[in-house]
């Protein structure tokens, strides 16, 4: 398993943007998927997006299209969310997975980081 570290997390304006970040602790990340999920107060953790190992195909949930943006660097072991147009229901713990290409269940997670979105 590979280790995770997300950051850029914060409090933000409905409207507004943040760009979460995602370092991986080896190089094999540029080998795994990516995901990224959350959990809001008294809520199921959810799927948010997905990247293959290579970044050439994406899938987000329905409540994020067209506003949230996952890509990854995979020179830099680092994968990103770039989450624009927030809503105040975009609030909650989000937090960072990954999967080696054999298996169909992501393994490895980070800590989570809080994102906040004030109406």
């Amino acid at each position: 398993q590979v280790q995770l570290v997300e950051s850029g997390g914060g409090l933000v304006q409905a409207g507004g943007s943040l760009r979460l970040s995602c370092a991986a602790s080896e190089r094999t990340f540029r080998s795994y998927y990516m995901g990224w999920f959350r959990q809001a107060p008294g809520k199921e953790r959810e799927f948010v997006a997905q990247i293959t190992w290579t970044g050439e195909s994406t899938r987000y949930a329905d409540s994020v299209k067209g506003r949230f943006t996952i890509s990854r660097d995979n020179a830099k072991n680092t994968g990103y969310l770039q989450m624009n147009s927030l809503k105040p229901e975009d609030t909650a713990v989000y937090y960072c997975a990954a999967r080696s290409k054999a298996t169909t269940s992501f393994g490895s997670w980070g800590q989570g980081t809080q994102v906040t979105v004030s109406s």
